[in-house]
């Protein structure tokens, strides 16, 4: 199948799937005669994977480790567990974080009066920061 056909059967996009190339996080795909990429349903299931674990919050450092070990069928689940738990706490953190963002930014817009005054909490509370 060609590119266009494995980015809609993945749902992953053609930009992606070149991306994924060259940085060889997949293989480079067959070419056909015409010089056309050839992808095969393998790929398609790649591609899959790398999509799932794309929307799931690996980096795709961590994506190459997981097909590495997805490919290794000796492999021990314990490794696969352990880079789902380290990015699982990165994602708790980050949204931590993300929430104490919002929470500041909340307080800030509450002190705000909104209306024609040239006094601006919001952006007396983002000047704080830099004094």
């Amino acid at each position: 199948m060609n590119i266009g056909q494995a980015s809609k059967q993945s749902g992953v996009s053609q930009r992606m799937i070149r991306h994924y190339e060259a940085i060889a996080l997949i293989p480079k795909a067959a070419r056909r005669d015409s010089g056309y990429r050839d992808y095969d349903t393998s790929d398609v299931h790649t591609l899959r994977f790398i999509r799932r674990a794309r929307d799931s919050g690996f980096p795709i450092e961590e994506i190459r480790q997981l097909l590495a070990l997805w490919q290794d069928r000796s492999r021990a689940s314990a490794d696969v567990k352990a880079i789902a738990l380290a990015r699982a706490a990165e994602l708790k953190r980050k949204a931590k974080e993300l929430d104490e963002m919002r929470k500041s930014l909340e307080a800030l817009a509450r002190s705000c009066h909104g209306d024609d005054r040239a006094d601006c909490p919001i952006l007396g509370g983002l000047e704080a920061d830099i004094e």
